[in-house]
């Protein structure tokens, strides 16, 4: 399988200090940034769009991994790549031409993947598959950091992996939400490759102790 992958997300680093923070990702044993950007439609909460991610690829030293939860992606593909994104995720749900969307990403220049909420069916994607990067499976809610992780995810990861390997493709499994020192094993166990932590970082006393030791459980 894959190199497993930490990915902190930036929607829970403090916006004051937002270079400390981009630097401490950098100096630490983490893979990625990725960055959360909600418009309230799709999700019922904002975050921030490219000023915000112009800012953060200034100093980013580690690709951004960039997840929109917005409706109608496709009229902000080209603007995400310029501002620095090297992959974009973007929900099934949120556009009614998901394949053209994923060739709009790859000719924008980035990696693409797709975005599952924690109630879509995995099989939605049989055919689409050998366009994708990634397959991101939302294991909360999306919409708001901090949520509790949901079991099902354990399964749904099965199922995925099982998709993925049927077809003999190398598609990456991230996993988004409540992912902690306590799960990640598991959800390793379960075939995911691609982590996403926030607050389990941000909101910890050390967080580049906490990404050391999400890396070395998940490599375990």
């Amino acid at each position: 399988m894959a190199s497993k992958l930490i990915a902190p997300s930036m929607l829970a680093a403090d916006f004051g200090n937002l270079q400390r923070d981009t630097e401490m990702v950098n100096q630490s044993e983490a893979d990625w940034f990725h960055i959360d950007v909600m418009d309230g439609h799709f999700v019922p909460n904002i975050s921030y769009g490219m000023p915000v991610i112009a800012a953060i690829k200034k100093h980013a030293t580690k690709p951004l991994d960039v997840h929109l939860m917005i409706e109608k992606p496709e009229r902000y593909i080209e603007e995400f790549a310029k501002v620095g994104a090297d992959i974009i995720t973007v929900h099934y749900e949120s556009t009614v031409h998901l394949h053209r969307t994923l060739r709009q990403i790859k000719d924008a220049g980035c990696k693409a993947g797709v975005v599952l909420n924690i109630t879509t069916p995995i099989c939605v994607l049989e055919d689409i598959l050998p366009e994708c990067f990634m397959v991101l499976l939302m294991s909360i809610n999306p919409g708001f950091g901090g949520q509790k992780f949901e079991n099902v995810t354990y399964q749904r990861i099965k199922k995925l992996r099982k998709m993925i390997d049927d077809q003999g493709l190398d598609t990456r499994i991230e996993i988004d939400g409540g992912v902690t020192d306590q799960n990640i094993a598991k959800l390793v166990e379960a075939g995911a490759d691609t982590f996403v932590a926030g607050s389990h970082v941000f909101k910890s006393d050390n967080p580049t102790a906490t990404i050391k030791t999400l890396k070395a459980l998940a490599n375990s």
